[in-house]
């Protein structure tokens, strides 16, 4: 019969390989927590099934837990392909006019983050045909100002 210590073992490096196919970092943790179980049982062989499985659950969700405390998600948003603040002073034209109280329409000559053409937002009146800087993107739109 296949020692305890090398169930665990496998299962571990099995979780690890499936953690590496899938780059999630969840799955990380519970192959961690065999691993642990593996040396736990390699120390202590009378260990029972049910305190091995008592430890594995524990040490598995409560370091997912403790990772999930700590990581810090730096963007909200996915922009693949773009570097962040390269759309921030590209110029473009007013097609639409754009106030404070009324989104307008923005084309570029290249396009920006995928597109040509953007809804525009500002804090001031600019008129079809006239040029205008992006100053931020906010969501799906670009805030502009006259140039």
């Amino acid at each position: 019969m296949i020692e305890t210590m090398w169930l665990w073992g496998v299962l571990g490096l099995v979780l690890l390989a499936a953690e590496m196919a899938t780059g999630t970092f969840y799955v990380l943790w519970f192959g961690v927590a065999a691993l642990i179980i593996a040396v736990l049982t390699w120390l202590m062989p009378s260990m029972s099934v049910a305190v091995q499985l008592f430890l594995f659950s524990i040490l598995s969700i409560g370091s997912l837990f403790v990772w999930r405390s700590y990581y810090k998600k730096t963007e909200t948003h996915s922009r693949v392909g773009q570097a962040q603040g390269e759309e921030i002073g590209r110029v473009g034209t007013i097609i639409e006019p754009v106030s404070a109280m009324q989104n307008g329409r923005i084309q570029f000559t290249q396009g920006v983050m995928g597109s040509r053409e953007w809804v525009a937002v500002a804090d001031e009146a600019i008129e079809a045909g006239k040029q205008a800087v992006v100053i931020a993107v906010e969501g799906n739109s670009l805030r502009v100002k006259a140039q």
